[in-house]
């Protein structure tokens, strides 16, 4: 099937709900349902992420849990690569490595299988959004603590006022739109 060209930012944006208070007073969240459910937005998420990284090699795409899983397991099918979920903490059934680390609101802590990545593997992560980026650091510090690499890390959306970026800097970080 060919796809047409698409303006992808604005597709994105008119494609993804504010949610009020939710999960907490005081926060908007940013609900991809609608964007999921469109068959011609959600591809061309995953082509822009795909050809942005396209040159490089990669092994693993990491999905941070959970709407970063539905984003990561297209495009490790992509690259022909494998998919390692990235799970809050008590999720995964073998021996894992967990790191802690504060989000906008409250603190959480992740883990991965200490078997999920091997040394020299070379790992992209993708989330769904990078609020203050603590979520992508703390994803970032567990892939390299197997002993793989790092190549990168996708988001569908950024909230640039909450300056997760600046957590970041050591990562090649490409997000497909900024609010």
């Amino acid at each position: 099937m060919t796809r047409r060209p698409v303006d992808l930012t604005q597709l994105i944006t008119d494609r993804i709900r504010d949610i009020p208070d939710y999960p907490k007073p005081g926060v908007i969240f940013k609900d991809i349902t609608p964007l999921l459910a469109d068959h011609v937005a959600f591809a061309a998420v995953i082509d822009a992420v795909v050809a942005h990284y396209g040159g490089r090699a990669i092994d693993k795409v990491a999905g941070i849990e959970a709407r970063g899983f539905i984003v990561a397991a297209p495009v490790a099918y992509q690259f022909g690569a494998g998919f390692v979920p990235i799970r809050k903490q008590g999720k995964l059934p073998s021996a894992t490595y967990m790191q802690n680390y504060d989000l906008e609101y409250g603190s959480e802590t992740i883990e991965v299988h200490q078997d999920a990545f091997t040394p020299g593997e070379r790992v992209l992560i993708v989330d769904d959004v990078l609020a203050t980026g603590g979520t992508a650091r703390a994803t970032a510090d567990l892939v390299r603590r197997t002993g793989a690499e790092v190549v990168g890390l996708s988001v569908l959306m950024e909230l640039g006022f909450l300056n997760g970026r600046d957590r970041l800097t050591d990562l090649d970080l490409h997000a497909l739109v900024t609010v």
